[in-house]
């Protein structure tokens, strides 16, 4: 059942979504251990072998991607000089506070997780701060039988073999990871829970931390600071809005905090390299928007 050709549920909790272009998304819903760690998870495979560009935006979010077929041929970080980076097999992404533009040979096949700042900070078991704007390696992050795992997922012919397998792994993995401070926690939550806009003075008052230390502990765990937290949970917000059919940029400039529409659009620009309305017309799903040209 790695491949299907119809779609609904296929047994075992298993759901196949046709994407459009010979694309498909494979969903379980999570273990309930899981739930509290991702955004979330996904397989995807093609039955037509395409290759595609997509620039991926700032979600506050860390991404695993498990590589079960072509991997991305390169990922670059708009902005940076020199060589895009060959990206090689499954690889690990921490939070970023900028675009990248990523290219793929076709003939995908992967899954897929997006994790809390947090569950990253438990699964990864490094400082988060380390990974912050970077691509790299499961193997660099997770170790030797990272890859031992991968190796095993893509021997199996079973999307929900495949998703016991790596939900047995996750849960053991978080079980052993480190504990975020409970400050650390709630000052997320305060973050996350507003889009981005509680005053970081006010967090820090909150929690009982100094501005400094509650900076130092949460880059430590999250990976970017508060402050610029708050701006990609603020220019997160702003995209979920404008993908409503009936989205005005005055009004969801105004509700995010924007300090008005010329706001907005800067941070736009600086963030995703994109316009508001050409972000909303490119349908972003799960970071990524789709493009034609570079």
């Amino acid at each position: 059942m790695a491949r299907g050709g119809s779609e609904g549920a296929v047994g075992g909790g298993v759901e196949m979504t046709r994407l459009g272009g010979g694309r498909w998304r494979v969903t379980r819903p999570w273990p309930a251990a899981l739930r509290p760690y991702l955004h979330s998870y996904a397989g995807y495979w093609e039955t037509v072998a395409s290759p595609y560009r997509v620039r991926l935006v700032p979600t506050g979010r860390a991404v695993v991607v498990i590589s079960l077929g072509e991997p991305f041929a390169q990922v670059r970080r708009l902005g940076e000089t020199g060589p895009a980076a060959g990206v090689v097999g499954s690889l690990v992404s921490g939070l970023e506070d900028g675009p990248r533009v990523c290219d793929h040979p076709g003939g995908q096949e992967a899954i897929r997780i997006e994790l809390t700042p947090l569950g990253a900070y438990r699964l990864f078991a490094v400082p988060m701060r380390e990974l912050t704007n970077t691509l790299v390696e499961l193997q660099a992050v997770l170790g030797p039988r990272a890859g031992e795992l991968v190796e095993r997922i893509a021997l199996i012919d079973d999307w929900g073999a495949r998703f016991d397998l790596l939900d047995t792994a996750l849960i053991g993995r978080l079980g052993r990871g480190p504990e975020p401070a409970p400050e650390v926690r709630h000052a997320w939550r305060l973050l996350s829970r507003s889009g981005g806009a509680v005053p970081v003075a006010g967090i820090a008052a909150e929690v009982g931390w100094s501005h400094g230390h509650l900076v130092r502990r949460f880059t430590e765990q999250v990976g970017l600071t508060p402050k610029t937290s708050a701006r990609v949970l603020r220019f997160h917000r702003a995209v979920r809005l404008l993908a409503r059919e009936t989205a005005n940029l005055h009004e969801v400039a105004a509700v995010c905090g924007f300090y008005d529409q010329a706001h907005l659009n800067r941070e736009f620009r600086a963030l995703a390299d994109l316009t508001p309305g050409r972000l909303a017309a490119g349908r972003l799903a799960e970071g990524a928007v789709p493009l034609q040209d570079g």
